[in-house]
Parts: structure tokens; sequence; C-alpha cells
């Protein structure tokens, strides 16, 4: 099976989940979906232990001592996101049987996924603008979590030529990133723009792609090719 490798997260299950959670760790996990929400709308720098006390009504000394700084806060949402990512993306689309079909899920997942963030944001994308010249832990923390996704899309990639249902000269990273493009654009013109019809457009680039590395099919058995040129 695949999996999305990462660091072992140290936050809590999603909220729905929480009330099953010792109390310490229902505090915790009410605090980090507070602060996700307020990551997608504000960003990852719109974070700050004082901001995050206000919105839970706990005190600033209560929200620190489940974090301890406000780059650990960072790192948590960070990490809760990408579980979020795996849970509503990854791990459905890879009941899929290999192949184009679980290339197609992983890809149909990520722009629903997309579509329901139009008005809030992508914490992937929002922190790549965010951090893509500002090293340290958090940057890492981020850039790790996409790469294990991106790892994941490329192994489907794989897997599709490896099926024989892509060209065998398929260059998987290319392919990748030609989809991950399109999720770009996806974005772009749907949360600033406002552009109508950009899921409809994102699905059809997809298909598009699909159609350039498919195999050819095979003709019938028994059947002869169409000749090239046609005698006058």
């Amino acid at each position: 099976m695949l999996a999305l490798s990462h660091p072992a997260p140290t936050v809590s299950q999603p909220a729905q989940a929480a009330r099953t959670l010792p109390k310490g760790q229902q505090t915790r996990a009410a605090i980090l979906d507070a602060a996700l929400a307020m990551a997608s709308h504000m960003g990852l720098e719109g974070l700050s232990i004082g901001a995050l006390a206000e919105v839970t009504g706990m005190s600033k000394s209560g929200v620190f001592a489940h974090f301890g700084s406000r780059e650990e806060l960072q790192i948590s949402v960070i990490r809760e996101y990408h579980h979020r990512f795996e849970e509503e993306v990854f791990y459905p689309a890879i009941r899929e049987p290999r192949g184009l079909p679980r290339l197609r899920a992983l890809f149909e997942r990520w722009v629903r996924r997309v579509s329901v963030e139009l008005d809030s944001g992508c914490i992937y994308i929002s922190g790549a603008v965010e951090f893509d010249d500002r090293p340290g832990p958090v940057r890492d923390a981020l850039a790790s979590m996409v790469r294990a996704w991106h790892d994941a899309l490329e192994r489907a990639i794989r897997q599709a030529i490896e099926a024989g249902h892509l060209q065998p000269d398929t260059d998987p990273r290319q392919m990748l990133f030609e989809i991950h493009g399109l999720i770009l654009a996806l974005h772009h013109d749907a949360r600033f723009l406002r552009h109508p019809g950009v899921l409809d457009r994102a699905r059809h680039g997809f298909d598009r792609i699909v159609d350039h590395y498919r195999t050819a099919p095979q003709p019938a058995r028994g059947s002869s090719p169409a000749p090239i040129l046609q005698k006058e």
C-alpha cells in the first residue's frame, strides 16, 4: 500500500473525534482546530499565541502550555492539515485499482479538496508563498509534507506505466509537474480571479495530459491497421 511518508505527527485527531480523547488532548485538539481555521484564512504567519487565545477564549499561558512557541504551533497546524489531506484525498483514492483509475482518483479528490477551500485557502499553496525564501523549521515541515504528497503521485504515475496504461517512456516527474500545474492554475483562477467553470477546465486539462501519455490502443485481433497513405 502507498503511504505518505512524513514525521510522526504530534497533533490530535480532527475535531469530530476529539470527544474520545482525554481532556488535555481534547483541549489541544480544539486549539488546533481553531488554529487551522485561522491559518486557512490568514496564513501561517497570521498565527500567534495571543490571537489564538482570544479566538478560543483561553489565556495565553493556557495556549502556550500546549505548544510552547509560535513556531511549534505553526508546525502542528501544518501536520494537522496534512493529516486531514491524507484522510480526504489520499486514503480513499488508493482503494482504487493501481494504474490510471488510482491516478485519476487522486487528482479528482485533489480537485474536490481545492473546490471546498476556495473561501479559505490551501495551506500548501499559501504556505509556499509565505515561506519560499524563509529557511527554518516551519518551511522544512511544509516542504516535507508537500514532497510526501508529490512522491505519492509520482508512485501512482509509475504504477500506471507498469500496468501498461501509460507509455513506457513516460517521464513521471514531467507528468507530475503538469498535473500540479493544473492545481495551481485552478486555485489562482478560482480563488483570485473568480473565473467560472475552472473546475471543469482542470478536469479537462487532466484528460488532455493523460491522453498525451496514454498507451495507444491496440487493434482488435484479426484486424489490419489502417493504411497511412491512401491510393489515389
